[in-house]
């Protein structure tokens, strides 16, 4: 079975299966687009709500690339000032002949928030009614020779144009504002020899921005004028580049017919150029001229003055979205780019550039798991022999283990980039030399990993098991798949506090019987080489979870993730009034409620029956049961300490007990921890949607809080009774609710809390006024959200206004709206949870999760 498993994952298949898929996405996004057109035309301005409406055309840009593609491209182009997105220069051919397909394309970024500024030339069309006149044009040195009447036509066609651009955007529903002059400074480039032709000496960047500041495109001519008004002609492809001179945008577009630039001896398109490393090859080309050889040129002499994050695309008008939203691309990319490096030894590294690779990963990636040791790791990695691949400023760092008596195939033990790495596609240069230099290689994969599919990609198959993907590539002998497979099975059937335990044990060796469990333990970007866990459980078994207080919402909710989880399995679950009872919604196997006393408690922790304790009941009644665990733990003679993880608000108010929010106060105390005081559901929102401007509060904020009626619990009251709450909304504990004090004491700033019951049954609904010291704009909050909790996989920000109804059953935070006052001294923040989810249950099971030795997402949907 395992080898006929792996002849349907070889790499023909494979390859096969990439290309259909890229076919078929391509031909949905075709449909989808005529479908958005058909429904442009039927109107100017929608009605309909905006958030669903970018959300709907997110999804569409899902038919291009991955979803992983799609939001990290979109992240980054939002995360620079509206008009440093991109600057498009659109040929006069492509208005002429695809001018329906130019403005959906800009329809759509419009749509997703993005604010491309576009800029058109009017070649073609210029020609053709000055041979309609008689006039000859004329050419030095590739520059058109402009005379007055020349001028004259011009000036009226690029007016024309301009407005049929304009026009074309507004019938789409897309604010657009014309802007045929008054942006370019120029003087005469030489008037006796070129005419009115002139050479941009000024930008006024104001008229850009304040189109983009009004929510409209702007759309630019190549015009120029001098200080004292006289009108000039310049090349749109040179008015362009310097337009972006000043804005420094990520992306300068050019839009062309032929879709990129070609081959001139293959008549291929070419995918990419890195400058750098590829320049003075390319100008050496004998077909490397005329046009081809000059907008290298400027298009190198551009980038230079631009930020290395910069670059050039040259792609069609159907493919722009293609181009922006996937690592593949559809034109030609063309950017600075760096050289690639190949050192035998850790000792050749720049160690400065080293250090801060590994600062910028753990400031992008402060998830623990994504932490680097560096030090350690290099004197590790001093004592064995390695290859390591680079780029020159050190954004990626790949380092492979060659194959060896211990290592049957190579393996690629530490993958590290950041995200620049990623946007400006550098891994897939790196992952070329890797190629070049190992023709097998395998590799292995947490399940979160945010570049998984591109891995999926760059692999000839894989295998998964416990979170974790094994991949390779070049392994032909089906033997031999099935040995790398069999190792990493051996491997992932530990649990990961059991491998941490045995790499503490075998950090000093380098030698091993098998190829992978050395190489597994020390390539902890999958799983944490430099984390140890104080818990080292030596069975294989599931580990046993106890729920006392299962009647409630949250412990029906938590039993529901813990029938999904693969490694935890309810060994008693324990109800007062559902004793004898049979537990539904539990498939694992069949369990009757039980009513556990305090005696038997401490028994079953004497005897190390438990694992971990969940205590899911209401304030004031968990001490007892606490205290008969730890009398438990006092008499066992062998075992681990269980965990114990509260629900109530018992232990939040105490160092004791760590409370568990760990995208606020980190992971590392959990996993240390026995006993976890989990947050409250309002705490959980609150704080979230708070912190990030904790150092810029100048008063207190005001929390207005408004929760469906299961936080009302299941004992029958009025703010708990459908009835009672339909066309109505209940306030209730109006000064010194227990979570209020909670929030205050966690952030360490007063708020005023004023929670409410409405008619719908889970969700939360937090509207925060926050006032602040110093003056913000909207987009500068958001980006403080946004690098906050940028790996974050439970906690999203967006521009838009959550609503309940959509965070309903959803296991993440949505954080957004960010109105800033006039003043800019206050901002209204809005949050939304379900408090039964990671308001309670799912954040109960993160912390399971950490403080077992499990991936801290295990059993929790990402969707």
């Amino acid at each position: 079975m395992l080898a006929s498993k792996v002849l349907r994952r070889n790499s023909q298949n494979v390859k096969n299966l990439y290309n259909s898929k890229c076919n078929s996405k391509l031909n949905n996004w075709q449909k989808q687009l005529q479908i958005l057109n058909f429904i442009n035309s039927k109107r100017y301005y929608s009605n309909d709500s905006p958030v669903n409406e970018k959300d709907t055309i997110v999804r569409l840009l899902y038919n291009i690339g991955s979803k992983m593609e799609v939001q990290q491209y979109l992240r980054h182009f939002s995360s620079v000032e509206s008009q440093k997105f991109a600057v498009i220069k659109v040929g006069g051919a492509v208005l002429s002949e695809d001018l329906d397909n130019l403005a959906s394309s800009l329809t759509f970024l419009n749509r997703v928030g993005l604010y491309p500024i576009v800029l058109h030339g009017a070649g073609p069309q210029l020609n053709e009614l000055l041979e309609q006149s008689n006039i000859e044009p004329n050419y030095i040195d590739g520059i058109r020779v402009t005379d007055s009447k020349t001028l004259e036509i011009a000036r009226k066609l690029f007016l024309q144009e301009n407005l049929k651009l304009v026009e074309a955007l507004e019938r789409s529903g897309t604010r657009a504002r014309p802007i045929p002059g008054g942006v370019f400074i120029a003087d005469y480039l030489n008037r006796e020899k070129y005419g009115y032709v002139g050479q941009i000496t000024d930008v006024r960047k104001n008229v850009v921005e304040a189109s983009v500041k009004a929510g409209a495109l702007p759309i630019l001519t190549s015009l120029a004028e001098t200080p004292s008004g006289q009108i000039l002609n310049v090349n749109a492809d040179v008015a362009a580049g310097e337009l972006a001179r000043v804005l420094e945008p990520l992306k300068i577009i050019y839009l062309s017919e032929k879709g990129g630039l070609l081959h001139g001896e293959t008549n291929q398109k070419i995918d990419l150029i890195n400058l750098d490393e590829e320049y003075e090859n390319y100008m050496a080309q004998p077909w490397v001229k005329f046009g081809t050889r000059l907008k290298l040129k400027e298009i190198k002499e551009l980038l230079d003055c631009l930020p290395r994050t910069s670059s050039v695309a040259i792609t069609a008008t159907d493919k722009l979205h293609k181009e922006l939203f996937t690592a593949s691309g559809a034109g030609t990319l063309i950017r600075r780019g760096y050289r690639l490096f190949k050192f035998d030894s850790v000792n050749e590294l720049d160690k400065k550039k080293l250090q801060k690779l590994a600062s910028q990963v753990q400031l992008e990636s402060p998830l623990p798991n994504n932490q680097i040791d560096l030090n350690s790791y290099i004197q590790e990695l001093s004592k064995r022999s390695h290859t390591i691949y680079s780029d020159e400023p050190y954004e990626v760092l790949a380092i492979i283990s060659p194959e060896n008596d211990n290592n049957q195939v190579p393996f690629l033990e530490k993958f590290i980039l950041t995200k620049n790495s990623v946007l400006n596609n550098v891994i897939d240069n790196i992952w070329t030399m890797i190629r070049k230099d190992y023709p097998k290689l395998t590799w292995i994969v947490d399940d979160h990993d945010e570049i998984k599919s591109w891995y999926f990609e760059k692999s000839d198959g894989s295998y998964t098991k416990n979170g974790k993907t094994l991949f390779w590539y070049g392994i032909e002998n089906i033997d031999d798949v099935s040995n790398v497979i069999s190792e990493f099975v051996n491997i992932q059937s530990i649990p990961l506090s059991q491998q941490q335990q045995q790499h503490s044990s075998n950090n000093s060796t380098t030698t091993t019987t098998s190829s992978f469990p050395s190489l597994f333990q020390k390539n902890q970007k999958n799983g944490n080489a430099f984390t140890n866990s104080n818990r080292l459980y030596s069975t294989l078994s599931p580990t046993k979870v106890a729920l006392i207080g299962a009647r409630g919402y949250t412990g029906q909710n938590l039993i529901s993730l813990i029938d999904k989880h693969p490694h935890i399995s309810l060994s008693h679950v324990s109800s007062r009034e559902l004793e004898g009872q049979k537990l539904e919604g539990y498939n694992k196997r069949d369990i009757k409620y039980v009513n556990l006393k305090l005696d038997q408690v401490k028994e079953m922790q004497k005897n190390n029956d438990i694992d971990c304790w969940v205590m899911a009941l209401p304030n004031g009644i968990c001490s007892p049961f606490v205290q008969a665990v730890n009398e438990g733990q006092k008499e066992q003679s062998k075992g681990n300490k269980s965990v114990i993880v509260d629900l109530s608000a018992d232990y939040r108010f105490t160092d004791e007990w760590t409370y568990g929010l760990p995208e606020l106060y980190g992971r590392s105390a959990i996993k240390e921890s026995s006993k976890i005081s989990n947050p409250g559901c309002y705490a959980t929102g609150s704080q979230l949607a708070i912190s990030p401007l904790v150092p810029y509060i100048k008063e207190t904020p005001t929390i207005f809080g408004v929760s469906g009626y299961s936080g009302a619990g299941t004992k029958p009251s009025p703010k708990n009774d459908p009835n009672f709450l339909k066309d109505n909304l209940i306030p209730y504990t109006l000064t010194d609710h227990i979570h209020e004090k909670e929030i205050s004491y966690r952030l360490g700033r007063n708020v005023n809390f004023i929670p409410h019951v409405a008619p719908w049954f889970q969700g939360i609904s937090l509207t925060i006024n926050i006032p602040l010291s110093k003056s913000f704009k909207s987009s500068e909050i958001r980006e403080l959200y946004e690098q906050k909790y940028v790996n974050e996989k439970l906690i999203k920000v967006t521009g838009e206004i959550p609503l309940v109804k959509d965070i309903s059953e959803k296991h993440f935070v949505k954080i957004g709206g960010f109105g800033v006052h006039s003043s800019g001294k206050s901002v209204v923040i809005i949050a939304t949870i379900d408090n039964l989810l990671k308001g309670a249950a799912t954040q109960a099971l993160q912390n399971m999760n950490l403080a077992l030795g499990y991936e801290e997402y295990e059993g929790i949907s990402l969707e």
